[in-house]
This record gives C-alpha cells, structure tokens and sequence, in this order.
C-alpha cells in the first residue's frame, strides 16, 4: 500500500504526500503491504509541508459535550484504571471509521512510524498491495517478483487470517503490519478467493523485496514492452531511461505494460503520461467536494513518435489509472487487456505531534473528458482474457494431496497438470490412480522422487512450471504485438 509524498504549493507541479505504497494513501490509495512494509502512494494536493491542525475548544464545538462526557465517564468510573492516549486514539480511530471510507485512516504512532518508513529502497514483507474492502483484507496485486507472485496470490484474493489470526474488521494499516515481517519468517495464509467454498492455505517465506519499478525488455520485430510496477519516486526517470535503451535497440513500437500496478504518486504519473499525451492537453482533473477542478495538463515537449498500446488489468489501478484514462482519452492510444480496478478518490495525511497520523480522501479524479471511474474500472478497447490455467489457485508446498483425497487443491493440481500436457483424468477434484500415474510421470520427467503424491518439491516445480508457460503464452502481450505490427505495416 503506499507511498506517499510531498503535497505540492498551489499553482505548482502537483507531488504526494509522503508514504508509499498501498491502500494506503495512494491518491488513490492502495495499500501495498509489502514484504516488509507497507507503502502507501497519495495523490494530493496542497502546500508542501500539511497545515498544523488546530485545536477547538468545546466552546466552539458544542457537539463534543456528549464525547467529553463519555471521556470523562470512563476516565473516573470505569472499573480499571484507564490509559488517556489509548481513549484519545480510540476516540479518533472510531471518527474516522464512522466515514465508512475504507481509503480513510488512523495510525497510532507506532503504526504511523511503520508508514513512514516504508519509504525506502527496500522492504521486508511478502510484496503484495492490499486494501481494506467491506471489513475484509483484499489484495489489490502481488508486487512483481515478490514471494507473493511466486506463491500464486492474485488481484481480488482476501486474505482473511495471518499465522492464524484473523484479519476480519482490520483495517489495511493494521493488516499490513501483521503480514509483513522479517526476511526468512514466514506468513501463513488463509486466502478466499472468488467463489471457491474452502479456503486455501499459503505459506509464503518473507523477503526483501527492493523497488525496482520499471522493467523493460525487446520482442520481435522491434517490438518493446516495459514493464511498470508502480508510480515510485524516480519511476519517470527509470521509463526514460528504459525506453532510451529500447530505441538504441531500434524499438519501432511500444507496449506499456501497466498490469498489476496499484498506482503510486501523482506527479510521476502525470510525468509519464506525458510522454504520450500531447502538449497542452488534460491527463486528470482532480474535484474537491465543493466540485471545483484542478486541471492538470500534459507538459510534453516531445511524445514518442512511434506506436503505443497499454495494457491493463483488474490490478491496475490509481495512478496507473489516470494514466490509461490519460492516454486513451487524450492521446487515442488503446488499451489492451482486462477491466481495472476502479480507484477514483484522492487522499492526503496529517501527521500529529505525538507520531499519530489520519489519513483521508479529499477529492475525486476525473479522466480527461470528465469520466469518474471509482468503483467501476476502466475499460479496455479490446478484451484479452488470459489463459484460463492462468487463474487457477494455489497449491501450498505444505499440503500433501494424495490417492483417494478429495479436494479443491487436487482439482487445482488436476487442471495445472493438463495444462503442462499430462493426463490425470477428469479434474473433479478427486485423486484417483489415473491422477496418480500422471503425478508419477510428472515427477519422472522432472527428475523428483516418484511418489504420486503433490506435496513440497513436487508442488513448487508444478506451479513453477505453470508459472513459466503462463508467461510464455501471455495472449494479452501477443495481442498487443500483433495491434502495433499492423500499425507499422499500415505506415
């Protein structure tokens, strides 16, 4: 969740407010709590350092006479002696819940400090973005890389206990810091995931995971695709310079890949949005409650003069949000892939004397022609499903599936192993010996102990493998291939 960032001086070039990462504060708020943090990304507007919040009297409040009551009610009746930081901190925590605003928070100072200090160039956690949905923890997108992607989690799982606590009525702040922990601990799962009956158990080992945001690299036919993971302080700088290797590589043509990306900090995508949007034209409006705009517009002083497709999916999100509006809108470039998620709300922070912070949403955005996307994603201009192994479930190397068992981990194992080309039978979730034979040969063919049983190293070359052909038959990065060759044979 959760980077966020400087707020910017009116008229000024528009930053974040200062925690990074996830559902956080993105602008859009996603939390990413990552593998060893959280990090919040906002959008938000303001002067560069928060306006100190001033305190009222209860004269001026009459409303606070029922809370100063209560307050001192329990101060000099209640059976145990009371800890005033801890009802001040509840006090608040319930004003801000009472919102009903899963993108609106308060931190303790502890938690506040765990914020912050996800500002940096590496985290300890399992790398994977989170919010805070209808009281249930929701992964937004496993970080690229990260012991969460390797593992199989998935935008949409909700990750309902950790080590066996759980996570039901936590907020994503809270939930962040009981996933992430040290590099080599291990957090241990419990995720649902769409409409599955029984839960799936993940144990994932904790790592650093360093932010690395921009990934490029060259296909065929001059073709390049560049990866961005997330709107990170120097992301904009990073795609310059990958896109200035791609075109020592004579890159004739660009795919923009922006799945499974949370979004990030504003300035860095209104700076790479305009890379593609035309000088002087909208890439977001962002409207305050009173429903006066900001208009933000593209200061490009030279776009890419070559074809460019984006693609998205139900992980893009914030940031990488205003950016496919931005593009499609402004620039007429299409979007390739799947529905994103849907985060049209702009927060911002205040931080407290004594370490405490409350984060809130205070304003929407707007596409450029106007449109608000909250809750209702963007939508490609032409839809690529990937392959449907790509979606199945995890399979925890703890588990152990074996003849005559009956579950949804073996119809998992069923489908992955009829889509790396062996038999197991109908995939109805029942291990019989067909199933087995095919979990032998399996295993002889990749050099494992001849068991036929899924279990450990057989569980994790499994899903490596799946994970490996998942890639190489990306259909929504072969579409994107083929829309820009057609586009250079045209010229």
């Amino acid at each position: 969740m959760e980077e966020e960032k400087k707020q910017h001086e009116h008229n000024s070039e528009p930053k974040f407010i200062k925690i990074k990462r996830f559902p956080f504060i993105m602008g859009i708020f996603l939390l990413i709590f990552l593998t060893a943090g959280i990090t919040t990304i906002a959008l938000t507007f303001g002067n560069d350092k928060a306006a100190p919040i001033v305190a009222k009297t209860q004269g001026d409040h009459p409303e606070f006479n029922k809370l100063f009551s209560a307050y001192n009610t329990l101060k000099g009746q209640y059976y145990q002696k009371t800890d005033d930081k801890t009802l001040v901190n509840g006090a608040i925590n319930g004003m801000v819940e009472a919102l009903g605003d899963p993108y609106s928070d308060y931190m303790t100072d502890k938690e506040a400090k765990s914020f912050h200090e996800s500002i940096s160039s590496s985290f300890e956690g399992i790398g994977a973005e989170i919010q805070e949905q209808n009281s249930k923890i929701m992964v937004v997108s496993p970080i690229k890389g990260s012991p969460a992607e390797k593992a199989g989690l998935k935008p949409n799982d909700v990750i309902l206990s950790v080590n066996g606590k759980s996570l039901q009525g936590l907020s994503a702040t809270e939930a962040v810091l009981k996933i992430r922990g040290k590099k080599g601990t291990k957090a241990d799962l419990e995720i649902s995931r769409g409409d599955d009956a029984n839960p799936i158990q993940v144990s994932i080992e904790r790592d650093t995971i360093p932010i690395e945001t921009v990934y490029p690299e060259m296909l065929s036919g001059g073709i390049a695709r560049i990866q961005v993971t997330s709107f990170s302080d120097n992301t904009s700088k990073e795609l310059e310079t990958a896109i200035g290797q791609m075109k020592k590589k004579n890159m004739k043509g660009l795919i923009l890949d922006l799945r499974g990306n949370p979004g990030g900090l504003l300035d860095q995508a209104v700076k790479i949005a305009s890379m593609f949007v035309p000088n002087g034209k909208v890439i977001v409006q962002v409207e305050d409650k009173a429903g006066k705009k900001e208009i933000i517009k593209s200061q490009n002083n030279g776009e890419l003069k070559l074809p460019v497709v984006v693609l998205i999916d139900k992980g893009s999100a914030s940031a990488s949000e205003i950016v496919s509006g931005a593009v499609s809108e402004a620039a007429g470039i299409k979007l390739i892939g799947e529905k994103s998620f849907g985060k049209g709300t702009v927060q911002t922070s205040q931080d407290f004397s004594d370490g405490s912070n409350i984060k809130y949403t205070i304003a929407k955005w707007l596409t450029p022609n106007g449109n608000w996307i909250h809750k209702k994603g963007i939508n490609p201009d032409i839809a690529v499903p990937l392959p449907s192994y790509a979606n199945l479930p995890f399979i925890s190397p703890d588990k152990v599936l074996k003849q005559s068992m009956s579950s949804a981990e073996t119809q998992s194992a069923q489908e992955m192993l009829k889509a790396e080309g062996y038999n197991p039978g109908k995939a109805d979730g029942f291990f019989d010996e067909q199933t087995k034979s095919a979990v032998m040969k399996f295993q002889g063919d990749h050099s494992l102990k001849k068991t036929g049983i899924i279990t450990g190293e057989t569980t994790v070359k499994l899903m490596e493998i799946l994970r490996n052909k998942i890639l190489a038959n990306d259909t929504q990065v072969k579409k994107a291939e083929e829309v820009l060759k057609k586009e250079l044979q045209s010229k």
